[in-house]
């Protein structure tokens, strides 16, 4: 006849190898859910457009941000850092990314947004190579996970172009 520890020691290790089980599967179930996100923004205007005297250039904007991210809500997330950054090419670097706006996203309910904002973060480029550039706005976000692997991903929204001059 088996001792009460070896019995205990049994028990505890068949528990404790199926709720190991039960938390894989229900982690891997988190894979199964395609989000479908949609966002828009739109330039309302651009403030001002200016070099600075140490030849930098620097340009502010008013944006509207429309944007459903519920789709990314899970059992698992936790939370949902998103962030909007303006992207071009110059001469030197083939991608420059300059992130104006950011925020976090606590909760499913807080997903469907819609903001009218000035850049939070100031959009300089080191050198005078913003005047015409096109340029994108993408919006980026990672998904903070309860358990297991963080992801990202982004829409980007093409066809943006700043003035000849400055303003």
């Amino acid at each position: 006849m088996h001792s009460f520890g070896y019995r205990a020691n049994a028990l505890l290790t068949f528990a404790l190898t199926i709720l190991a089980l039960v938390c894989a599967m229900v982690s891997l179930s988190d894979n199964l859910s395609s989000p479908s996100a949609s966002a828009e923004i739109q330039i309302l205007n651009i403030n001002w457009f200016q070099r600075h005297p140490d030849g930098n250039d620097e340009v502010s904007l008013t944006l509207n941000i429309t944007a459903d991210l519920q789709s990314l809500f899970t059992w698992n997330t936790k939370q949902v850092f998103v962030f909007v950054a303006a992207e071009y090419e110059t001469s030197k670097n083939s991608l420059n990314q300059v992130s104006v706006w950011d925020g976090i996203i606590p909760a499913k309910e807080h997903a469907k947004f819609w903001i009218q904002t000035s850049n939070k973060y100031r959009l300089i480029d080191q050198g005078d190579n913003l005047r015409g550039k096109e340029f994108n706005l993408t919006l980026h976000w990672h998904v903070m996970p309860k358990t297991g692997k963080m992801f990202a991903d982004k829409i980007v929204m093409s066809g943006y172009r700043l003035p000849e001059e400055y303003r």
